[in-house]
């Protein structure tokens, strides 16, 4: 088993085992269990059919134990999850640790002591697919071990495993994953992580030898051993508000904003009244003062204020996407992370040309989950929340009155209450398009290499680049990383400017130099360059720095996932593995000290007839 050779990330300099790792249960001793299976030992005493697909009401979770099938083979640990979770590196190598990850070992629980520590539970949920509701979902092949936090960082984490069998929640699957999506997930987890995008991670890759999983085909099964420090989703909430359950709905939010975001002083402050909202729109959101005008505001409770911490979160996270090019393909509310994480990854790509109404999931005719159409999902996604949580919002005040907290609302003070709630959607809205335009727009302005943002440069710079990536098919990718390579000297005149322009084409592909093409982004590289030096005078090595620190050079793009995953699964190459997570943990180096041609090639121009390719949700 070759381990990865990352560097450290910050504040994680402990080092411990799985066993000496402090480890809670807060999730399942907080929220409602599952009343077939109310304790750990009613569960862990049950036969395994029990355990099965069945609808579950009146609770968040299922306890449940992991079923390993086949013979373990450990094929990958992710070093920089070892270092985040305050393990040591000797510990991947433990018998313990592989046992752990491949569901063969409960490492909190002793059959002995029955009422004493922490055992696996599956959560509940629902959700809308492709815009319709589908109902209860759940984990159905994900199983939370224990909670654990790095005592370097006080970070606690929700350790996972995906693939270790059926739950209650897996309808008509069998709570296996295979081996290509859990490579996929394996690989895409960390590199968001590594270029900065907030998701959920992965430790490690278990490979169950001699399984055989039916999807479109056979296929061996494998674990992946996943961590978050949440996975509440949007559709955890969906389920409760389409029960009618104000009791498990109400103890979910309470939940999340308690212990997911840190508490109610975490959130958010109320949206100022008076004449404080001018100055609240310009310093905060961006949001003009007529809109944040109107019946209500003063009537903000704190559960509208846990709805706009989620909201910024997942504007947050959406505008990164949008900066790298990357897409989830399967923007389900049970898909969608109630703290913006990039979660449960099927058929997610990053753009090779930029297109913007490509879609990596082959089953998306309709392109609900293209590139373009992100920000715009993830605000539909929104306003479901909104909808699930639009009773304790628009309440107002009365949010903790008995009489409210025990029965609702009565009917006189629904058309108050709807009108309210509706409003602080409406003002939500502009609160994300603020947020996510502001995150968006910082994010492009580093990878031009600008330090500042000034009238116009959105117009000028960022959408003509993008128009002109788009009209010449050209490497949404390739075009940031070899823009940071340009010295100013380069574009200083029309004739450099046109040579310079060749450079965005892929190689040996290049138009004339008289094209059109190539004239306009000679155009382009002129307002840039003249941009460029109004923050940076003459520190070309300073600005290029800055430009390689934010624009990667590996990106792991469909193709080299689909030959990593033929090399792995039917080649048997075991090293192949480790050496593209060298590449994907720290993706902005130049090199990796691996094998140079190998190296050119992963991060070379995308071969013929693999680019913008699609993938299905089967997992």
């Amino acid at each position: 088993m070759a381990h990865l050779d990352n560097s450290p990330s910050n504040g994680a300099s402990a080092r411990h085992t799985l066993q000496s790792l402090p480890k809670t249960n807060v999730f399942t001793r907080n929220l409602p269990a599952d009343p077939a299976f109310p304790t750990p030992k009613d569960s862990h005493d049950a036969e395994r059919q029990k355990l099965g697909p069945r609808m579950v009401k009146d609770a968040l979770f299922t306890y449940v134990r992991p079923d390993p099938q086949g013979e373990s083979e450990l094929l990958g640990v992710s070093q920089r999850a070892l270092q985040d979770l305050g393990l040591s590196e000797d510990e991947a190598k433990s018998e313990e640790f592989k046992e752990v990850v491949a569901g063969r070992k409960i490492l909190t629980w002793d059959e002995s002591k029955p009422d004493e520590g922490i055992y696996p539970w599956a959560q509940c949920y629902g959700g809308y697919q492709f815009g319709q509701w589908a109902g209860q979902l759940g984990d159905g092949r994900a199983i939370s071990l224990f909670e654990t936090t790095n005592p370097s960082t006080n970070t606690r984490y929700e350790m996972q495993l995906k693939g270790a069998g059926r739950t209650p929640y897996s309808r008509f699957a069998d709570g296996r994953a295979v081996l290509r999506s859990s490579i996929r997930e394996f690989v895409v987890s960390e590199y968001l992580n590594a270029i900065g995008i907030p998701t959920t991670r992965a430790l490690a890759l278990t490979l169950n030898n001699g399984s055989r999983i039916v999807r479109e085909r056979i296929e061996p099964g494998a674990i992946v051993t996943r961590f978050a420090q949440s996975w509440i989703r949007f559709g955890t909430f969906d389920l409760p508000r389409m029960r009618g359950d104000r009791n498990t709905l109400r103890t979910l939010a309470d939940y999340t904003a308690e212990h997911v975001y840190g508490g109610w002083d975490k959130l958010p402050s109320k949206l100022p009244s008076g004449d404080a909202k001018e100055t609240y729109s310009q310093a905060n959101t961006g949001i003009s003062k007529d809109t944040l005008e109107g019946e209500g505001v003063e009537q903000e409770n704190r559960y509208t204020r846990l709805y706009r911490a989620i909201l910024r979160a997942n504007a947050l996270t959406v505008a990164k996407w949008q900066a790298y090019g990357f897409m989830n393909g399967v923007l389900n509310t049970d898909n969608t992370s109630i703290l913006g994480l990039s979660i449960d990854f099927g058929p997610f790509a990053f753009l090779d040309t930029f297109d913007p109404t490509y879609t990596p999931n082959h089953d998306d005719h309709m392109l609900r989950y293209s590139y373009r159409n992100q920000p715009t999902i993830i605000w539909w996604n929104l306003v479901r929340l909104g909808e699930a949580l639009g009773e304790l919002m628009g309440a107002g005040q009365l949010v903790d009155e008995r009489v409210f907290v025990d029965k609702g609302i009565t009917e006189e003070q629904s058309e108050e209450l709807i009108k309210r709630a509706e409003g602080v959607i409406d003002r939500a809205g502009e609160e994300y398009k603020a947020v996510f335009l502001a995150e968006y727009r910082r994010l492009m302005a580093a990878r031009l290499g600008l330090k500042t943002q000034k009238e116009g440069d959105f117009e000028e710079l960022m959408s003509e680049l993008l128009d002109c990536l788009e009209a010449f098919e050209l490497d949404f990718h390739h075009a940031f990383r070899r823009l940071s390579s340009i010295k100013l000297e380069e574009v200083d005149t029309e004739e450099k400017r046109r040579d310079v322009a060749g450079r965005f084409f892929k190689t040996n592909d290049a138009p004339r130099q008289e094209s059109d093409s190539r004239e306009r982004i000679g155009k382009w590289l002129g307002k840039w360059g003249d941009r460029v030096k109004e923050d940076w005078g003459s520190d070309d090595a300073g600005r290029q720095a800055a430009m390689m620190a934010v624009n990667p050079n590996f990106v792991p793009r469909s193709w080299i996932l689909d030959e990593l995953i033929e090399r792995v699964e039917k080649k048997n190459e075991r090293e192949i593995l480790p050496q593209i997570m060298k590449l994907n943990l720290n993706p902005f180096q130049e090199s990796w000290d691996w094998n140079a041609d190998e190296e050119e090639r992963f991060c070379g121009d995308v071969p013929k007839y693999k680019g913008m390719m699609q993938c299905s949700c089967s997992s």
